[in-house]
This record gives structure tokens, C-alpha cells and sequence, in this order.
């Protein structure tokens, strides 16, 4: 493997540099926008929430494969 290569491989995917909600510190937690249930993030944050199944399983559907 050549360095042009690994820069290759460094840029292919990109899904995993998405900005993330910040954490939230204690209830009221947002609900997933997939199944309603709460999750991990503020209800104060604007924009999708998913709770921690939702998301694994959308990284699932969603990675590189390659």
C-alpha cells in the first residue's frame, strides 16, 4: 500500500466525521425520531435524535463497505 493509498482510504468515507449532539447531562432526554424512545441527547437540541439502537443500526446501514 502506497501513501497515496492510505490517503485514499482516510478520505473514502466520510459518515463517520458527523457532528453528534452534545450528550445530555440528565432528563429530559429527546426521543428518537425513528422509534420514540428516549435517548441518549437534550430535549433542548434541534435537529434527528436517535436512541442508541436506532443509531447502531442505522451506522450498520449507512457504512462503507469497501
Amino acid at each position: 500500500m502506497t501513501d497515496q493509498d492510505d490517503e485514499a482510504d482516510s478520505t473514502y468515507c466520510t459518515i463517520a466525521d458527523a457532528a453528534r449532539p452534545p450528550k445530555a447531562d440528565g432528563p429530559p432526554y429527546a426521543a428518537c425520531v425513528l422509534c420514540q424512545e428516549p435517548t441518549e441527547y437534550p430535549e433542548s437540541y434541534k435537529g434527528i435524535t436517535l436512541c442508541p439502537v436506532c443509531e447502531w443500526q442505522e451506522a450498520q446501514r449507512t457504512a462503507c463497505s469497501g
